[in-house]
């Protein structure tokens, strides 16, 4: 723990320049009770910047998100921006309806004018999509989006695009950074010294007009065939997000029915009351929208996290009687074959945690596929990408658009998708026996452990390198990757990779959130057709198995 006078001097220092009435009153009040635990957490160290940028629970002290950490990261940023010769350039910035997500946009807007760049705030909250459409359609030297997606209520982000491309981006910017960006960004916000150094004019900037909602708007029909049946009816939540005009604009463009929104979870809400986890992921996040559904009657549910760059879909299953959530890896698969179906050519790709099945898609329909590092900063990258997921809910159906998952374009075409299948009386669930049936079960799950102390991840995962499992469910390790080393095809990354036959497994920490995630695939032959539930009770069983022996060897 820090000295308790060193600790209460650096405090005190923090409090002299911070900007905001509200953490200076909060860190006024720890002080002056000398709560030395509480202090000692927010000033033993730094937020750290990275390829997610920042985030982290709202408060004061250098260990939380607020005004003060902002400004020096927009600061950092832009002296980043200029060293990279984009002195006077754009930098575009949105912002969700998060508790401080204004206040940090405009802290942003403000740095950008002091050092010399133009600043342009979207007009209001509005999808994380929005942001990352802007930089094309702006041709901006950079996007900055605040935001914590779906973390739980007391945290807040700030997530980093540039508007240029790479050499393996051959369309152009408009991505996440990736390394070593984040490093050269993150050198930039420790060079900052005190606020008062950094220029922070009152005035100065732009803010768009709805011409830039409108644009993405139009660039929506694009994600659409041409006459396409768009009759799905559709139970919706915003899941107290900011997606419900956005995505309720674009239904209505397309022609689809007028979404039934979730009542209680319609409006933007930065406490999200009726969720422990503002995740579609999350136990009990559905509840609300299968009971909505239940009573309505729709085709299918669809679900945006509160940034709405993730898209949840849930189906009525008729052998359970009731409606299910469909997994990201589904939903990324069914995209898939309806692209196949429609004719499109370009490269499928997807991060190392999701499943295999689109490489048998791609495959099967002649088309390039490639595997990258987790997040869409990486498959966004990927040269003449056509169509690119992750089983986290996300997916990119319009990259020349938007090079980011996008919950809005999504929506639209698993909705296309639904309504081609309703006129044929068939459901997306035999679209997934039919994929079954052809390339085999891609069973999936995952075993995901929150924690308190950040130790027990790096301890699971030394005890994983140490003694590496020789066998999981019964079925021998044929490869173990240790994926800090990197591979021909992948740069280095926190993670562990088993390969065995008929399953796979991947171990890493999460990006954003503190946990230990490991994704699980089961691979099950299908043959003859009506053999498909006994290969997916096999594939169940296998996962368990899986599941099982992977949390004994962890030691979690």
């Amino acid at each position: 723990m820090i000295q308790d006078d060193a600790l209460i001097t650096r405090a005190r220092a923090w409090l002299a320049e911070d900007p905001d009435p509200e953490t200076r009153e909060e860190l006024a009040k720890l002080i002056e009770s000398e709560a030395h635990e509480e202090l000692a957490a927010r000033f033993s160290g730094t937020l750290q910047f990275g390829t997610a940028g920042l985030r982290g629970e709202l408060g004061a002290g250098p260990m939380r998100m607020n005004r003060s950490v902002v400004i020096r990261a927009a600061a950092g940023l832009a002296a980043y921006l200029r060293a990279q010769g984009k002195a006077g350039g754009l930098v575009v910035i949105g912002y969700d309806a998060r508790y401080k997500s204004a206040d940090f946009a405009r802290d942003t807007a403000a740095v950008m004018t002091g050092a010399g760049l133009r600043a342009a705030l979207l007009p209001r909250p509005l999808p994380t999509p929005v942001l990352a459409f802007a930089i094309r359609h702006l041709g901006a030297v950079a996007g900055v989006e605040v935001t914590a997606s779906h973390n739980p209520p007391r945290d807040n982000g700030y997530k980093v695009y540039l508007g240029w491309g790479s050499p393996r981006t051959e369309s152009g910017g408009g991505t996440q950074i990736v390394p070593p960006a984040d490093a050269d960004i993150a050198a930039e916000i420790d060079a900052v010294a005190a606020l008062a150094d950094v220029p922070r004019p009152s005035e100065g900037w732009e803010t768009l007009g709805e011409e830039v909602l409108e644009a993405y708007l139009a660039r929506t029909d694009a994600v659409l065939a041409q006459g396409s049946p768009r009759t799905a009816r559709t139970v919706y939540t915003p899941m107290h997000g900011v997606g419900k005009e956005t995505l309720l604009a674009a239904f209505a463009r397309a022609g689809f029915p007028e979404p039934v929104v979730v009542p209680e979870q319609a409006e933007p809400d930065p406490d999200f009351p009726t969720v422990a986890f503002p995740n579609p992921e999350e136990p009990g996040a559905m509840d609300l929208s299968f009971a909505t559904a239940r009573a309505a009657e729709p085709d299918l549910i669809i679900a945006n996290d509160p940034d709405a760059d993730r898209c949840a879909v849930a189906v009525h299953d008729s052998s359970a009687g009731d409606w299910r959530m469909l997994r990201g890896d589904e939903v990324g698969a069914l995209l898939a074959a309806h692209l196949v179906k429609r004719g499109v050519t370009g490269t499928f790709a997807e991060s190392i945690v999701s499943s295999s099945l689109l490489a048998r898609i791609a495959s099967g329909a002649g088309l390039a596929y490639e595997e990258t590092l987790t997040g869409f900063k990486w498959i966004a990258r990927v040269d003449g990408l056509r169509y690119g997921y992750e089983e986290a809910l996300g997916y990119c159906v319009d990259p020349e658009g938007v090079r980011d998952k996008d919950g809005i374009t999504a929506a639209l075409l698993v909705a296309e998708l639904a309504s081609e299948l309703k006129e044929q009386g068939r459901t997306l669930l035999d679209l997934l026996d039919d994929l079954a049936v052809e390339h085999g079960v891609h069973a999936t799950d995952q075993l995901s452990v929150r924690v308190e102390d950040l130790s027990l991840i790096a301890d699971a995962m030394r005890r994983l390198r140490e003694q590496p499992p020789v066998s999981l469910a019964g079925l021998p390790v044929t490869l173990a990757e240790d994926l800090t080393q990197g591979t021909s095809s992948l740069p280095p990354t926190d993670g562990l990779r088993y390969t065995l036959d008929g399953a796979r497994v991947i171990v890493r920490p999460s990006g954003t959130e503190p946990k230990l995630k490991c994704y699980l695939e089961a691979v099950v032959p299908v043959a003859p057709s009506d053999a498909l539930p006994a290969a997916r009770a096999k594939a169940a069983e296998l996962l368990a198995a899986l599941k099982r022996d992977l949390a004994a060897a962890a030691g979690i």
